[in-house]
């Protein structure tokens, strides 16, 4: 124990854990990280979901009875994973009430198939927000050109929203303008903004497994020199936006009514090559008023030989950039990387929808009562 998590929550950044199931609810595990390893709030997705459903009898009870009341599997799909982000919101709701509501948060992802459908994902987002019916959720709308005009129109509405699946610099600025425009609206709505939070997932490890694969493909000396700096020095260059955007006149003015930060959350914070050190996109990027979502291995790697040296982000700006700018000089395309990196994520998120799909109706047909 290195008490690394404590000092990384001291710097400012949130630990949010990146899963959930009904065991890790049901067993107590979750009121165990919140009190033993400083996890203040719990991001899902698809995948986590899949893998939460099809990997034990937890859900046998329920599937059970919605088997029994012959609801299709997009409706058994809700009404499974909506209750598992309740119960962790009331786990979470302490923290919630402790923090002033900014964190305590369990996200809840809209269907990735309407990625690319404003008003459908609009829709979907109520929906969400109606059903967990807590005032500790965070609706994810992914960062895709369908997707800003949601954000703005679901923060407008004073849904609380985490925006995932960004990956450039340019699409990180349109996120935050989203995030201003949806307070303006809210703000002429006469809602109260002190109620809004929102949190913008920039994605981290994603980035250097392409790039590294692309530089692998080079061979050159050159080219592998820049292994593994591409993620850290995009996520840097991403706060600097955020110190921008949130010192700016506009964003002062919504301050002054009573708005909140939208901060940044590193996401894929898994180290995916074992040549790199397994805490890295943890390390390398403490800052404050950060968000920080892992997977329950980075989490314990974190605690166990984690080394957090305070801010490692400011004043790194210029370093950063040079480090990308080399990465086009030897004929690696940042906007081709980050576009290829967005349609994968939306498609990956599909693909663990439907398989989400495939093993929800084999769970409720093998539960399904026999006639008669």
């Amino acid at each position: 124990m290195t008490d690394a998590l404590k000092r990384l929550s001291d710097e400012g950044v949130a630990i949010w854990l990146d899963d959930l199931s009904r065991k890790r609810i049901t067993s107590g595990n979750l009121a165990e990280l919140i009190d033993q390893q400083h996890v203040v709030g719990v991001t899902t997705n698809p995948t986590i979901f899949q893998k939460a459903i099809s990997g034990g009898d937890g859900y046998d009870l329920q599937v059970s009875d919605l088997a029994a009341r012959k609801v299709t599997v997009e409706e058994a799909i809700r009404m499974i994973t909506t209750a598992d982000v309740r119960d962790a919101a009331d786990i979470l709701r302490p923290v919630f009430d402790a923090t002033d509501g900014q964190d305590g948060r369990v996200s809840i992802e809209v269907d990735p198939r309407l990625a690319h459908n404003t008003k459908a994902t609009v829709a979907e987002a109520k929906q969400l927000a109606w059903l967990v019916d807590r005032p500790n959720t965070l609706i994810k709308i992914p960062a895709t050109q369908g997707g800003l005009p949601a954000i703005t129109e679901v923060i407008g509405l004073g849904i609380s929203v985490n925006v995932t699946l960004i990956f450039s610099l340019e699409r990180y600025r349109l996120v935050m303008d989203a995030y201003l425009s949806g307070l303006e609206k809210a703000k002429e709505r006469g809602l109260d903004l002190s109620k809004i939070h929102s949190v913008a997932s920039f994605f981290v490890s994603r980035v250097d497994t392409e790039i590294d694969r692309r530089i692998d493909e080079m061979g050159t000396d050159e080219a592998k020199a820049l292994r593994g700096k591409a993620g850290v020095a995009n996520a840097r260059l991403a706060y600097q936006a955020y110190e921008e955007v949130f010192s700016s006149d506009r964003w002062n003015a919504l301050e002054n009514a009573g708005a909140n930060k939208q901060r940044p959350l590193w996401a894929s914070t898994g180290v995916k090559d074992p040549a790199y050190k397994d805490t890295m996109y943890v390390e390398e990027l403490v800052a404050p008023n950060t968000v920080n979502t892992m997977p329950e291995a980075t989490l314990e790697a974190t605690d166990d030989h984690g080394e957090i040296r305070g801010d490692a982000i400011t004043g790194t700006y210029a370093g950063a950039r040079a480090d990308l700018d080399a990465l086009e000089k030897i004929g690696i395309s940042y906007d081709e990387v980050v576009q290829v990196l967005e349609d994968e994520g939306v498609e990956k998120f599909e693909t663990s929808w439907n398989d989400l799909l495939k093993s929800t109706q084999a769970e409720l047909e093998r539960l399904a009562p026999s006639e008669g």
